[in-house]
């Protein structure tokens, strides 16, 4: 099925998305966090992707290195902690497990490449969230999307592209329009549903605590999916439920069982 016969009146995602792969049981954003959680049931993974300085998309969620990784010891103590301002050789060369675990030590910075060719391999969706280094957020999204499209091209269900940045689905509407987005919003900004609608956004992404009964109605009146994150408390999951909501993001893939 090519991505322009992808029809989202039928949703073809699961319910149950596991955040940046495993949650908290694996080091965030590495084929080890997604092997984590489909060891657990879970079919659908959400994770961040950025550029490398040589244009290269790879998996990380903050805009420096050293949370996640051993940069401070293998970079050059005058280079830029930022990952956007490295090449991917360098980056390919870090540590991102051993700051989890010492079982985890080694476990490399993932390229979204490689996260994409596993995903499609062994079944599995994918939530791409769009996190650009400040400065190329409109780049970002085109490179992004031109990515996904090529990886996903005979996929039956493409990645669906996410961010809270505006400019950056701007530019993956405009590189791949035929590729699915959605909005992630951490607060009910002035305008927000007019962006999703201008957008052409299939789903709305917010925080699990500003869904209601009367924007989940909102959304779904305009065709919009309206997913959650980061959901990992029963009560919070069963009120999202009870509302009616399409997705749930969770680091606890141990607590949730997903549910198709």
């Amino acid at each position: 099925m090519s991505l322009q016969t992808v029809s989202f009146e039928l949703w073809p995602y699961p319910r149950w998305i596991a955040h940046r792969g495993a949650g908290k049981l694996a080091p965030e954003n590495t084929l080890a966090a997604f092997r984590r959680g489909a060891s657990h049931g879970y079919r659908m993974f959400e994770c961040d992707v950025k550029l490398s300085s040589d244009g290269v998309p790879f998996l990380m969620h903050d805009t420096l290195l050293a949370r996640t990784t051993n940069s401070r010891q293998r970079l050059d103590a005058a280079a830029s902690d930022v990952g956007g301002e490295h090449p991917w050789g360098e980056l390919a060369q870090l540590d991102a497990g051993s700051w989890h675990s010492r079982a985890f030590a080694g476990e490399p910075l993932p390229s979204f490449e490689n996260i994409a060719r596993y995903c499609l391999r062994n079944g599995h969706c994918l939530n791409v969230e769009i996190k650009p280094t400040p400065g190329v957020e409109r780049h970002t999204g085109e490179v992004v999307a031109q990515h996904a499209a090529r990886l996903w091209r005979d996929a039956p269900a493409p990645p669906l592209l996410s961010s809270f940045s505006v400019d950056a689905l701007r530019g993956a509407q405009a590189a791949e329009p035929q590729l699915p987005r959605g909005l992630l919003l951490d607060t009910l900004w002035q305008g927000w549903f007019e962006a999703a609608i201008d957008l052409g956004c299939v789903a709305i992404v917010c925080n699990h605590a500003l869904w209601d009964r009367t924007n989940v109605t909102q959304a779904h009146n305009a065709g919009l999916r309206a997913l959650s994150y980061t959901v990992n408390d029963e009560w919070a999951a069963q009120r999202l439920l009870d509302l009616g909501t399409d997705g749930i993001i969770t680091d606890r893939v141990d607590l949730f069982a997903p549910r198709a």
